[in-house]
């Protein structure tokens, strides 16, 4: 089976490789790596293969689909958890198979999240260029004790749940908020209604889908609700913040501090490199020039762990779709 691979990274290309090296001589699958992403300009690239494997800023709207079938793709499997960046509805419209991976180390992104945390907090990024520069002054560099602050974690699913851990593991009180909460998330902390826990949280990270109706959770009215100076993380999805909502926050000090590995229009920028051009979003550049604002290039889900697992479940997604049999993760 030939797959094409959109958005393909170096990275990609290594763990997939890796993983095609170990495995038996049955395996037919050969992975063509493109490093554009999937959209109406670029779906002609699919030409020749059964399936094609997308990552989250992939488009796969009605349209894009439909060229898609009439390549000949019948299997698109997501190398992500998420999935909204796909119209199902065209998708089974059309009798596509689709699959994702669900749950990929979610301890890397909640461990990415406390380094966040901690980074924004502790200055330790602005103390490592000082000393570099022989300045030892600690002028500036004030943050606070961690231990005995109260988090609150939305979104109490596997990673939410990790995160939790970790939250209670450096002693601090920890609420949760989820629509559909999880029984394990009493073991780490407190289940309350999001007003509550916006409202006495001195930190709040997003551990959430993107939905319709998360769409905007953190937007001018759940501002103004949390707690006068509070430090706000987001390693979800960029949709579930207003960014200039937040910019206004930042500015009127209602919101202290924050720390992001997602953006709403990241697509345009995140996994590229940017470096020797003008980057055109001023939204973005402007969330940029805050002291007290951290940014990440959507890295939460980037380690050896993670992204040998993405390939492993990947391939079994395809594999069961090659011999028509149940796939745990078709969408």
């Amino acid at each position: 089976m030939r797959v094409t691979v959109f958005s393909a990274q170096p990275y990609d290309r290594r763990f997939f490789d890796e993983l095609a090296a170990v495995q038996d001589a049955d395996d037919d699958i050969e992975w063509h790596y493109q490093e554009a992403g999937l959209d109406a300009g670029t779906v002609a690239l699919a030409a020749g293969s059964e399936a094609v494997c997308v990552f989250v800023n992939d488009c796969l709207d009605a349209a894009v689909l439909d060229t898609l079938a009439t390549l000949g793709i019948r299997a698109i499997v997501l190398r992500c958890a998420g999935f909204n960046n796909i119209d199902l509805a065209a998708a089974h419209r059309l009798g596509l198979f689709v699959a994702r991976v669900p749950a990929y180390s979610p301890e890397a992104v909640a461990e990415h999240a406390l380094a966040m945390i901690m980074t924004l907090n502790r200055k330790t990024h602005r103390a490592f260029n000082r000393v570099r520069e022989g300045n030892f002054a600690l002028d500036g560099l004030l943050g606070v004790t961690l231990h005995g602050k109260t988090a609150g974690v939305i979104g109490t699913g596997r990673i939410g749940l990790c995160m939790a851990r970790i939250l209670k593991g450096l002693g601090c009180e920890v609420l949760g908020y989820d629509p559909y909460p999880a029984d394990a998330f009493q073991a780490y902390g407190e289940a309350v209604p999001l007003e509550a826990l916006l409202a006495r949280s001195d930190i709040v990270s997003l551990h959430c889908p993107l939905t319709e109706q998360t769409h905007h959770l953190i937007d001018d009215g759940t501002l103004a609700a949390m707690k006068p100076g509070a430090m706000l993380v987001n390693t979800s999805r960029g949709a579930l913040i207003d960014t200039p909502a937040v910019i206004g926050a930042l500015k009127s000090r209602q919101l202290g501090a924050l720390a992001i590995d997602v953006y709403e229009q990241e697509s345009e920028l995140f996994f590229r490199d940017h470096s020797a051009e003008i980057i055109d979003d001023d939204v973005f550049a402007r969330l940029a020039s805050f002291p007290n604002v951290l940014i990440t290039g959507h890295q939460g889900f980037f380690t050896v762990e993670a992204l040998r697992e993405i390939a492993q479940v990947t391939r079994a997604n395809l594999m069961a779709y090659a011999e028509g049999i149940e796939c745990p993760n078709r969408l």
